[in-house]
């Protein structure tokens, strides 16, 4: 069963963050220009957030704020909700569809090593099922 260190030993962990008094449209140019659909917000060394085009479109557009006069602190997520590097992909993904979220930071010893999207723990089952397939093919085919 594959771990989020395994995911993260193979995708990397870089990780894309802003500060929460950080401007919303230099929270959405960074997402645009690394092509990401969500961001940390880390002040200091501290996780404070995580902040999504999803809050962006809901929380600025909708309410006609300003993108460079709104804060990311006023419209990010503050509950964040974490994994560690010992779990396994199933529960991340169990936890993402009971939560309803698409990232997830991953925490050691309460220091922010990386992040893990919906789309990363998807190929990493299907990559698992495919091999799991070839298996039992190549037993079956003796």
């Amino acid at each position: 069963m594959k771990l989020v260190k395994h995911l993260l030993g193979s995708k990397g962990i870089e990780v894309w963050s802003v500060n929460s008094d950080d401007s919303v449209l230099n929270a959405i140019k960074l997402m645009a220009a690394k092509k990401v659909g969500a961001l940390l917000v880390i002040d200091g060394e501290q996780l404070t957030g995580i902040v999504s085009e999803r809050d962006y479109a809901r929380k600025v557009i909708l309410e006609g704020k300003s993108s460079e006069k709104t804060a990311v602190k006023e419209i990010m997520s503050k509950d964040v909700i974490c994994t560690m590097p010992d779990n396994t992909v199933h529960e991340c993904m169990e936890m993402m569809t009971e939560k309803h979220i698409r990232h997830l930071p991953v925490l050691e010893n309460g220091k922010v090593v990386g992040m893990i999207s919906i789309g990363d723990l998807v190929k990493a089952i299907i990559a698992e099922q495919q091999f799991e397939i070839e298996q039992l093919s190549n037993y079956i085919s003796g």
